[in-house]
């Protein structure tokens, strides 16, 4: 079996347990990460519009907005890295690609803080996306010019014992779900 088929199953099982997740889940989701981006008040920083069975965060980037510069990803294109515009709630939005909403008009900049969606986690900072790279190849970019924390947001289902990782993955700074906060050792 190739890392591709690897990472083929394991991005199976983990959509099987989010989609669970996701049909099952209460009010409140995002109020851990409210928590945790309360101490980051003014920091510009990206969250995203949740696609199928993500977990939302966008009650905890509206209290951002209010404070700072809140943004979400453009796609530009395959083997790019993710441009972020500015965004704000209630904004008028355009669907962009993946079905993922972006804003209307783009006012791009760079954030200090990526709330990243994934498929799966692991306990030591592992993160399994989608298989196309764009956060691995922006977190490279951005962490090249200065500090950027990556929070990975999930659902406690979504962790998996272990995850079949390159060299080229980011590892995230920390993860959230919507019963705990794990921060990893830099």
């Amino acid at each position: 079996m190739t890392l591709a088929d690897i990472k083929a199953q394991a991005r199976k099982d983990a959509f099987a347990r989010r989609k669970q997740a996701f049909a099952s889940a209460g009010p409140g989701q995002s109020a851990h990460l409210s928590e945790v981006l309360a101490g980051y008040r003014g920091v510009a920083m990206a969250g995203y519009m949740p696609i199928r069975t993500e977990i939302n965060p966008q009650a905890a980037m509206a209290e951002c907005a209010a404070h700072g510069k809140v943004g979400v990803p453009v796609i530009q294109g395959a083997g790019l890295a993710l441009k972020f515009s500015e965004w704000e709630p209630d904004a008028p939005l355009r669907e962009g690609p993946f079905g993922a909403q972006v804003p209307i008009k783009d006012q791009f900049f760079e954030p200090e803080i990526l709330i990243v969606p994934l498929v799966a986690f692991d306990l030591n900072g592992g993160r399994l996306g989608y298989g196309g790279g764009f956060y691995d190849r922006t977190l490279e970019r951005l962490r090249a010019r200065r500090a950027t924390l990556a929070i990975g947001f999930a659902f406690e289902a979504q962790q998996a014992e272990s995850l079949p990782l390159e060299i080229t993955d980011q590892p995230l700074d920390m993860i959230v779900t919507e019963s705990r906060i794990v921060e990893f050792a830099s």
